[in-house]
This record gives structure tokens, sequence and C-alpha cells, in this order.
């Protein structure tokens, strides 16, 4: 039992200074810049998070850590905060793909024009379909007023997820935050 004991400490301590320790150290020398040292302590704690909470890693290949890493590239380009919760999972293909592209799309609309700095994704995925949602209680808008020659809503989100077979729909209003949800079905979950 004492040498198990011991071979756990020491893989512990290794997973401590690989990690946390090391972005402490980059934090310290980021002082000046809250900007980045925030987005350190951020994504620390993302990777400590997955590390002592996770049951099971996430599967390669798979929409659950195609959505973390959308969510973590989203907080380093745009300082923000991005929540991610999924039920289910599947291995992504041509439809996954679209609703992961898609997903950074309504993420870069909300940390660049909602004024909010937390930011959250839903997704459910079950045998014959997936949803994701894209929720920030920014500012809002009227969708009916955005111009139509603005790719990002048309083309970015609502074709690229027709074009898949699936729907995306937009729900925002001046004051009343944004929620952006893609339904798309699906051949199978994990």
């Amino acid at each position: 039992r004492a040498r198990i004991r011991s071979e756990e400490r020491t893989e512990v301590a290794s997973r401590i200074h690989d990690s946390v320790l090391q972005t402490l150290a980059l934090i310290q020398r980021n002082a000046d810049r809250p900007g980045e040292a925030v987005r350190l302590a951020r994504r620390q704690e993302r990777e400590l998070r997955s590390w002592l909470f996770d049951d099971e890693p996430p599967l390669p290949g798979t929409l659950k850590p195609a959505l973390a890493s959308v969510a973590a590239d989203i907080e380093d380009l745009h300082e923000v905060t991005v929540e991610v919760v999924q039920v289910g999972d599947a291995r992504m293909g041509e439809r996954l793909e679209a609703i992961s592209l898609a997903t950074r799309e309504a993420l870069t609309n909300a940390a660049k024009f909602s004024g909010e700095k937390e930011l959250s994704v839903y997704a459910e995925v079950e045998s014959g379909h997936a949803q994701v949602f894209v929720r920030d209680r920014g500012q809002g808008f009227d969708p009916a007023e955005v111009p139509s020659d603005r790719q990002g809503i048309a083309q970015s989100i609502h074709g690229r997820i027709a074009r898949a077979g699936g729907t995306a729909t937009i729900s925002s209003r001046p004051g009343g935050g944004t929620e952006v949800e893609i339904s798309m079905p699906i051949e199978e979950a994990l």
C-alpha cells in the first residue's frame, strides 16, 4: 500500500509540476499584462478541472474535444470565458464538423458584439440527433435588422448548418442577450 500511495503521490506531483506550477510561473512573468495572466489562468483551470473531475477523458475525434477546443480558442482570442457543458458524444463527421464550425462563429459573434465576458455552450448528443445552444446575456440585437451582406450569420451559421442537413435558429432582442440553437440529425451517438 505504501508503495502504491508513493507512486500515486509522485504521479500527482509530476502532473502539478508540469501544468499548474509552470502556469503560475508564466502568470508571474505576465503580471503586468492582466489579459494574458487571465488567459493563462483560465487555460490551466480548464485543464486541471478536466484532469480532476472527468471520469473518462473524451475520445479523440469526437464532438466533445472539438467543442472544448473551440471554446479554448475563443477564450484565447477574445479574452472571454466560455463554459461548455455536454451530455453525450459522437464521432466527428461532416455534420458534427459543421456544428463545431457554426458554434465557433456563434461564439465569435458573442465575444465580439454582446459586450459579455461570460458565454455558454450546452450540447446534447443522442442517437439520431445533436443539439448545441450558444448563449450570452449581452446587449442582444434584432436579427431582422442584420444586413444581408453580413456573412457570419447568413453563411457561417445558417447556411453551413442547412447545407449539412440541420437547422439553426437565432433568438435575440435588444437588451435581452442572444441564443443560437443548432440542431442536426446524426447517425449515432457513443
